[in-house]
């Protein structure tokens, strides 16, 4: 069967329409002597004139296409390890479905570039004409310090700017809010036997309601 200019058996190419060379090449016994015959024959000259047709022209096109095409990053900013008894903090900023590959993602901290404690992943394809990066950032957390995620992409005409957020995530504030809670409840219980405990060294005895 033919497709596109390959010529297979079983999944293997064994004669091609070379458009480069201009004329057919075998990769089996067979396809040699497939390309030898039709390249002296009419074979030769209509495949060159569906190369001039077609590819020539469409090539242009499809590669004007794919150059200029460009797709904005997807930006993640995430807390990967938190940091507890002078153990450093990690921060993940991560860009996804992106095109063309080439990106640039940097760190600022207070609006200085950050230039150490910073890996990254190389620009890692999806498979599906997309890319995806990852930066981790080592850092001690301060406070009041800001720490931002700058993207830099030909799809945006200035750069992507991602601040941390180092509020706590809701299950975090749920624990605090029982805690507090928790800590009011007693209080209260405490003065409440106070109280009591007062009342009845006097010999008289109000229990609180």
């Amino acid at each position: 069967m033919w497709n596109s200019f390959t010529q297979y058996f079983n999944k293997d190419p064994f004669t091609r329409f070379n458009s480069t060379v201009g004329k057919f090449v075998g990769f089996t016994e067979l396809g040699v002597k497939n390309a030898e015959r039709w390249n002296k024959g009419p074979e030769l000259q209509q495949w060159r004139a569906e190369r001039d047709r077609y590819c020539l022209h469409n090539i242009k096109n499809d590669y004007s296409v794919v150059l200029v095409k460009s797709v904005l990053p997807q930006i993640r900013l995430r807390l990967d390890k938190q940091g507890r008894d002078d153990h450093l903090a990690r921060l993940i900023c991560s860009a996804y479905d992106f095109y063309p590959p080439a990106i640039d993602v940097y760190w600022l901290k207070d609006g200085k570039k950050v230039t150490g404690d910073v890996t990254a992943t190389e620009e890692m394809a999806d498979g599906d004409w997309y890319y995806q990066y990852h930066s981790h950032l080592d850092y001690t957390p301060k406070s009041g310090e800001k720490i931002s995620c700058v993207v830099e992409h030909v799809s945006s005409t200035k750069p992507i700017v991602t601040d941390w957020n180092p509020s706590l995530p809701e299950t975090d504030r749920n624990k605090i809010a029982i805690g507090s809670s928790g800590l009011v409840l007693g209080l209260v219980l405490s003065a409440a036997g106070f109280i009591y405990y007062k009342k009845k060294s006097t010999g008289r005895i109000l229990v609180p309601s």
